[in-house]
């Protein structure tokens, strides 16, 4: 969240570099991990050797760069026939460089041991800034391969095969996904060794005490390694629905890579979930008593789209993170219809318009696991693909779905990959496509004008699309309203103006575009929910200066949004300026009532401004007014009921 301050600021991002960039680094291939890590619980410590063998990419190296977690000390290092290397820490970076004594020749395997230790309790801070991805507790630990717990080389992008050898006390469990056997173990001790033939992202480990519950549902075999009372409690449930989504999702993108899945209770702090070959990692505060399938989907989506197949580097890391997000839009569609579906994808599109620049193409300036990352890598990344499928067609897009993670298995996905298996399956060039979503930011404003003429045969009509973006090109479907039934007619739009003609039978109507909101676009209604959505993210951060310019942004261009006028009432009412919260809040009343929410929120909030300025009897008609709603969104009536029973009381101040 460090960054979110700067979301608006473009400026930002045409200063930064890629990360691979601005660390300078020599590029290698890591091929191959043999990683032995003994882990205490009770001193919280790991103990490792980490072997590796790479190829040297460019010329002329005498230094490697590798990522590694700023609490693992480096005890030493040396090459394959045991000769010392000199290694150096960059704690900026959270890396270790290793300097050799000659050049190294392109594409000859070499091979370094490294051996290391340290503590990782969850409190030291993560290379991932605010987020745990390790933590060695005396009753469980996780150490997730973005905790850079062993040497890493380009993260998120360079694939090896492995084999990790994990030493626990007796008692434990070790899962870490891949082909697992036993080793050789001191007394008192036990080892797991586990093997990934195929090229992967591997390097998730998990240690428990106990065994798992074994839910089985639809062919999937769900292992839930659930630690807290509550979470036990609904382990059948998330197997279930771990059956069911993997079903779907086999169905979506083909044969799943595993058949049997680990569910994991990580600690607070960690992400909400965190998918890795065969496991998922789930944060306590995300394990519901009902599994959360929204979740679930998301995750789970990565074993084919993020682990089966992986980004070439991290400027397509789009490729993975939107498919992510646009299978929950699909999941949407198939669980609850068409028409949710569409609410979904607005929402989705107004997420991936609240960030302007940089490209998708040039995702690896973003900070990882940023608002600006997650806004622009899923949410545009999913917008992108939900467009794709209205070019492609749903028959062709079904099966891009599957054809990618299947021509890609084990190796990296680029985005011209995706260019081509897409173009090839549509039987078009789509370059322009990739051109305009890809490698160019902005989205376009379009500007109808047409006239109808008689003819012969019924009408004609003949128009202009006018549109701010230069380059741009891509299908518009128009929608003509007519006496007799609706027609409607692709336009392909070129460029800043194109002109068209069509012909109807029945007498038009009316001409609309893109009434579907199929197209990432800006629009009178999209500026206003982008700006809102905007002022949201400062104000979550406690920016409410920030957030008071984005929603008077929004009024500036609807003075009737509800929902502009609720946020501000929002703001002043955190900021105990009630008078001014108080005008606001009857505004939205006033106002379009969109969302619908807004209308018994807006009377829940006045009576609480009532109730704190000693204004009792007005409070409890207002907490009436919300209940006559009968809207019950996030508990309202609830909420209501309880204030007529008792005033509302503002927290004492902290000073």
């Amino acid at each position: 969240m460090k960054i979110v301050g700067t979301i608006l600021t473009a400026s930002l991002f045409a200063s930064l570099l890629s990360g691979q960039e601005a660390r300078g680094r020599s590029r290698i291939d890591v091929v191959n991990y043999q990683i032995k890590a003994d882990v205490n619980p009770a001193t919280q410590t790991l103990t490792a050797t980490a072997r590796i063998k790479f190829l040297p990419v460019d010329d002329r190296i005498t230094t490697i760069a590798l990522d590694l977690h700023n609490s693992l000390n480096v005890t030493s290092v040396v090459d394959g026939q045991g000769k010392p290397l000199t290694p150096t820490r960059n704690l900026q970076e959270y890396q270790l460089r290793i300097a050799f004594p000659d050049i190294l020749a392109k594409g000859s395997e070499q091979e370094v041991v490294v051996n290391y230790e340290g503590r990782l309790s969850g409190q030291e801070e993560s290379p991932v800034y605010g987020v745990k991805f390790a933590a060695i507790k005396p009753e469980y630990a996780f150490l997730l391969y973005p905790a850079r717990w062993f040497p890493v080389n380009e993260y998120t992008a360079d694939r090896y095969t492995a084999e990790f050898s994990i030493t626990v006390p007796e008692g434990f469990n070790v899962v870490a996904g891949g082909i697992e056997t036993s080793g050789p173990a001191p007394a008192g001790k036990k080892t797991v060794v586990c093997n990934f033939a195929k090229p992967s992202l591997a390097g998730s480990i998990a240690i428990m005490k106990g065994e798992p519950k074994t839910v089985a549902a639809q062919g999937v075999t769900a292992l839930t390694y659930f630690r807290s009372d509550a979470a036990v409690a609904a382990a059948q449930n998330w197997g279930e629905e771990t059956g069911k989504v993997l079903s779907f999702l086999t169905g979506v993108f083909g044969l799943a890579p595993y058949s049997a899945i680990s569910l994991i209770e990580t600690e607070d702090g960690a992400p909400n979930g965190y998918s890795a070959p065969g496991m998922l990692f789930l944060n306590p505060r995300a394990i519901s008593t009902q599994a959360n399938s929204r979740l679930l989907v998301n995750q789970l989506a990565r074993q084919w789209w993020g682990l089966q197949t992986s980004p070439l580097s991290r400027n397509h890391l789009w490729i993975t993170n939107g498919m992510a997000r646009y299978a929950e839009l699909l999941w949407v569609e198939q669980s609850q219809g068409p028409g949710a579906l569409e609410g979904e994808v607005r929402d989705t599109y107004v997420e991936a318009m609240t960030v302007d620049n940089p490209p998708l193409i040039q995702a690896a300036r973003f900070e990882d696991y940023s608002p600006e990352y997650w806004a622009t890598t899923a949410g545009k990344g999913a917008a992108v693909y939900h467009m794709l499928r209205s070019v492609m067609g749903d028959e062709k897009f079904n099966e891009f779905l599957k054809a990618v993670p299947d021509k890609f298995a084990g190796r990296g996905v680029s985005t011209e990959n995706l260019k081509e298996v897409a173009s090839q399956l549509a039987g078009q060039d789509l370059g322009y496509f990739f051109i305009q979503w890809i490698e160019s930011s902005g989205a376009p404003e379009f500007k109808l004008e047409y006239t109808v003429y008689r003819t012969q045969k019924g009408f004609r009509i003949m128009g202009k699309i006018s549109q701010d973006l230069d380059t741009f090109r891509m299908p518009v479907t128009l929608k003509i309203e007519t006496e007799g039934n609706p027609e409607e007619k692709v336009v392909d739009v070129s460029g800043t103006s194109s002109e068209f003609l069509i012909e109807t039978f029945g007498k038009p109507k009316r001409v609309e575009i893109d009434v579907n909101n199929k197209l990432l676009r800006m629009s009178r209604t999209m500026r206003v929910s982008v700006s809102i959505r905007k002022g949201e993210m400062f104000a979550e951060i406690g920016e409410y200066g920030e957030a008071l310019k984005e929603y008077t942004k929004a009024l500036e261009v609807a003075r009737n949004s509800s929902l502009a006028h609720y946020r501000v009432g929002e703001v002043f009412f955190l900021q105990n300026n009630y008078q001014s919260a108080a005008n606001e809040f009857r505004e939205s009343l006033n106002g379009d009532l969109e969302p619908k929410w807004t209308e018994v929120w807006g009377h829940i909030n006045l009576g609480k401004i009532f109730d704190i300025t000693g204004q009792r009897e007005r409070a409890v008609n207002e907490y009436n007014l919300a209940i006559r709603t009968k809207d019950n969104t996030q508990n309202a009536q609830e909420e209501a009921a309880k204030y007529l029973k008792e005033p509302f009381k503002r927290a004492k101040p902290a000073y």
